[in-house]
């Protein structure tokens, strides 16, 4: 990891870059796959599966006898694990529920919001060098809890045309049936349009390589809606002397593991502690399993010192990082001042994988510097906010010359005489 002390406020911009290509670099060749599948629906998804994953699918939709079979290839351990998991995101996630507002406004104007589930959601779960089925229960049991009528789910195939196990199981245990071998930038293609397979939905979940995250912003603009630009896993840590070294760097290990293009950051007052933790990096790295993918994503990272907690925050809030973990003696100044993160964990005693697992929190969360203005996936994310009104004869008379003296002044005379006649037809 490079080290950099003090840098100029003029040079932060370069430093917190992020090691990934710009939308502008794959738009054309996720364009161009959109079209063709929008044309020929389940044969370009079949051409593409062969091409990217390395398989031909004669179906792609997963059968309940493979929802079956996965219950008997997941150990009971690990099933406990999932359901303890699922208990405390369903319970943090219920606890988002609000109550209607009602008010009115003046006599007789009565207006009150409601929320709708929308109706139907499409989930995006990677199953690349890492199935990660935890992500499930970050969007199944939120879209189950708002009453969304119907989930499809997208993963990608392995070489032998099956969805990973865990996957399978995870999906049947929070009631998702509708699931198929289709994943990339074909999957969100698949759901923006639809095809004789796979559904159209109306909202697209879930993380994902830069293409997938690309493929998410192009379907916008065929009325498809998406959680936010989620793409490869990001995390800062603040630390000082008071951290635990070896607790840091297992942390930031355990973002760039993730992926190659994957970024970590840890920002310090402490020169001592980015030593130690740099040499705490090479020691864990060693023991990893993903060793090389963790190595490459370590190379995009960096070890920055900084003066004081003043200019640290800043820093931090101008990254806007996805998860952030803060290790420090003035704890109450760094969550205070946080403007800009997807999830905060705070303390020696919080490691960012209890939040993408099992605390309760969800882990579907804006990166690439979009914390500044998106919100991680919750509740709300699977619903819509409905406004009401209901005016009365005594409302109308309230109301009724100001919205005519408005609508005039702006030259909408239709405005103008909806009002007008209701108002005669009460004098």
């Amino acid at each position: 990891m490079k080290k950099i002390y003090n840098p100029k406020r003029e040079n932060w911009e370069a430093i917190l870059k992020r090691p990934t290509q710009t939308i502008s670099d794959i738009e054309d060749v996720v364009s161009d796959i959109f079209q063709i599948v929008e044309q020929e629906g389940d044969a370009a998804i079949k051409r593409y599966t062969r091409k990217f994953d390395g398989v031909s699918l004669n179906g792609m939709k997963v059968s309940s006898q493979e929802i079956e079979d996965a219950q008997n290839l997941i150990t009971k351990e690990l099933k406990d694990a999932i359901q303890l998991a699922k208990n405390n995101i369903e319970k943090f996630h219920k606890a988002q529920k609000t109550d209607r507002v009602a008010v009115e406004t003046m006599h007789g104007v009565q207006c009150w919001q409601e929320k709708r589930p929308i109706q139907k959601v499409g989930l995006y779960i990677p199953g690349g060098t890492a199935p990660l089925f935890s992500t499930i229960l970050m969007l199944a049991v939120p879209a189950s809890i708002a009453g969304c009528n119907e989930i499809v789910l997208c993963s990608p195939p392995d070489q032998e045309g099956k969805i990973h196990p865990a996957i399978l199981y995870t999906a049947s245990l929070c009631g998702v049936r509708q699931i198929f071998k289709v994943g990339g930038i074909q999957a969100i293609a698949g759901m923006t349009f639809g095809t004789e397979t796979i559904p159209k939905v109306y909202k697209v979940f879930g993380p994902g390589n830069q293409y997938v995250t690309v493929a998410k912003q192009i379907a916008t603009k065929y009325g498809i809606a998406i959680d936010m630009p989620a793409g490869p896993s990001e995390l800062l840590v603040a630390a000082d002397d008071t951290a635990n070294a070896a607790f840091v760097a297992s942390d930031l290990l355990s973002q760039a593991e993730h992926g190659v293009d994957s970024q970590v950051i840890l920002v310090s007052t402490s020169k001592a502690m980015i030593d130690k933790v740099e040499k705490e990096i090479e020691k864990q790295l060693e023991d990893l399993p993903r060793k090389e993918i963790a190595s490459k994503a370590i190379e995009n990272s960096k070890l920055i010192g900084l003066e004081n907690d003043e200019a640290a925050i800043e820093l931090i809030n101008e990254y806007g990082p996805e998860h952030y973990i803060i290790c420090v003696a003035n704890e109450d100044f760094y969550v205070k001042n946080t403007m800009n993160a997807g999830s905060v964990f705070i303390g020696n005693y919080t490691p960012e994988s209890a939040g993408d697992y099992a605390s309760g929190t969800n882990h579907t969360l804006p990166t690439n510097g979009y914390a500044k203005q998106y919100s991680g996936v919750n509740l709300d994310s699977f619903m819509k906010s409905m406004t009401f009104q209901k005016i009365t004869k005594e409302g109308i008379k309230n109301i009724g010359n100001a919205v005519e003296l408005m609508s005039e002044a702006e030259g909408l005379e239709a405005h103008k005489k909806a009002m007008t006649l209701r108002l005669r037809s009460i004098d």
